[in-house]
């Protein structure tokens, strides 16, 4: 079937499928982008290592999204958004395959090959799904949809930790004491082989569906979209001016990359933190779950105050508040505790993503492609604060480098929605 091109005049029309499908996108992209939490636990015990090189998962991962943002938004300008969606699936197919087979064999480098596929797959569609959705509709209530986006992605992030800790992690920590009792060997390394492969059989199982869903969607009638007739640079009236005549959204890439930054050391670092306090393996290898709940949590919220109550950019600047505010928390207490104030940061986070993308791209029209890309770049944050973390951690205080590394980011992007979205957005 023919694909239908929506223009700005066309918004009036249904978007019930669209919304549909985009939110399958975003379950298929929470489920994979939040099983890096319980997998920088798996690793740690599945290749015996330290925290640095168990923390390459997210690093693996989110580097992918600045290598091949900008490439995923030329391929996206060749291929429409429907096939360059299409194509992002079987791109993560590939790599899912690739890390279960290489987790199975137990070759580190391997697996991390795998990851970054899958996060290639992934820069495809999150730069193609997050302007579709920002500009299917009137570019105000863009956070709403985005949100509503959200929630799919964040259950999605609940599931997967929670299935993910029943199928691999059961049982691990007694599993990780008979190991570490063994002395090295064939007999333990037999034993540390076993527990890897685990993972081999959901992982093909996962790159199936996703297939499944690629040709579902090749065969739907998903309407392309033409970003420059939806979101029109009129309002800020820099037609001519190119990309570098837009001032927020330049402040907006790197908005984002902190957001980023401190939405994975909330959600996947948090294992690792509760961790420093001695608590069960098991046990932790959940906790990614619950930032997740609080971030869905924030995202009912979000729906239900924005744009009703309060604009997009004021709620961006009262959720940094609130992160600034649960860091302290966490800082201050001890124990689990400390764990619930760094998992309450997924509500303080939830509507930081649905209100920096739409800011940041208002108003550039032919150019909205390229600056989403740009934007999916600054993803890269989700590689490099957790690197900062776990390296700072190995001289100071665990919670001590946590706070020290996302207030900063949280002060950025409360300037962010307060004044940086509106930097030249002005000018004639």
């Amino acid at each position: 079937m023919s694909s239908t091109t929506l223009t700005a005049d066309a918004s009036r029309t249904s978007t019930l499928l669209p919304m549909v499908i985009i939110g399958v996108l975003f379950f298929v992209m929470g489920f994979f982008t939040w099983l890096n939490g319980p997998l920088i636990s798996f690793v740690k015990v599945a290749f015996t290592l330290d925290d640095i090189n168990a923390f390459l998962v997210p690093f693996a991962f989110y580097v992918s999204y600045f290598v091949l943002a900008l490439p995923a938004g030329a391929v996206l300008k060749r291929t429409g958004m429907k096939k360059g969606m299409v194509l992002g699936l079987f791109i993560m197919a590939i790599g899912a395959v690739l890390f279960g087979e290489f987790a199975r064999i137990r070759i580190y480098p391997g697996a991390l090959t795998g990851l970054f596929v899958i996060g290639a797959g992934l820069s495809l569609l999150q730069t193609a799904a997050n302007p579709y959705i920002s500009i299917l509709g009137p570019i105000e209530s863009a956070a709403w949809r985005i949100a509503l986006m959200g929630i799919c992605n964040k259950v999605a992030g609940f599931v997967a930790p929670l299935a993910f800790g029943a199928l691999v992690m059961k049982g691990i920590d007694t599993f990780l004491g008979k190991v570490t009792a063994m002395p090295m060997g064939p007999e333990r390394d037999a034993m540390l082989t076993d527990f890897a492969a685990h993972v081999f059989w959901p992982y093909v199982i996962l790159a199936g569906l996703l297939m499944l869903i690629a040709v579902w969607i090749l065969l739907s009638s998903l309407p392309e979209i033409k970003p420059s007739g939806a979101n029109s640079e009129n309002s800020i009236g820099h037609a001519k001016g190119g990309i570098f005549s837009f001032p927020h959204l330049w402040l907006g890439v790197l908005c984002l990359f902190l957001y980023v930054g401190v939405e994975v050391m909330a959600g996947d670092a948090i294992n690792t933190y509760g961790q420093g306090f001695g608590l069960p393996l098991q046990v932790t290898s959940h906790f990614t779950a619950f930032t997740m709940a609080a971030m869905l949590v924030g995202y009912l919220v979000g729906l239900a105050v924005i744009p009703r109550f309060i604009s997009q950019q004021s709620y961006l600047a009262v959720s940094a508040v609130m992160g600034v505010l649960f860091a302290i928390g966490a800082y201050v207490t001890h124990g689990y505790t400390s764990v619930a104030f760094v998992a309450a940061l997924g509500f303080a986070n939830a509507m930081m993503w649905p209100a920096i993308f739409p800011l940041a791209i208002k108003g550039l029209g032919s150019h909205t492609e390229l600056g989403s890309a740009l934007l999916i770049m600054g993803i890269v944050g989700g590689a490099l604060l957790p690197q900062a973390f776990v390296h700072l951690k190995q001289y100071i205080d665990f919670q001590l480098a946590f706070v020290i590394v996302i207030v900063p980011c949280y002060l950025y992007i409360l300037y962010y929605g307060v004044r940086g979205h509106n930097v030249g957005t002005h000018a004639g």
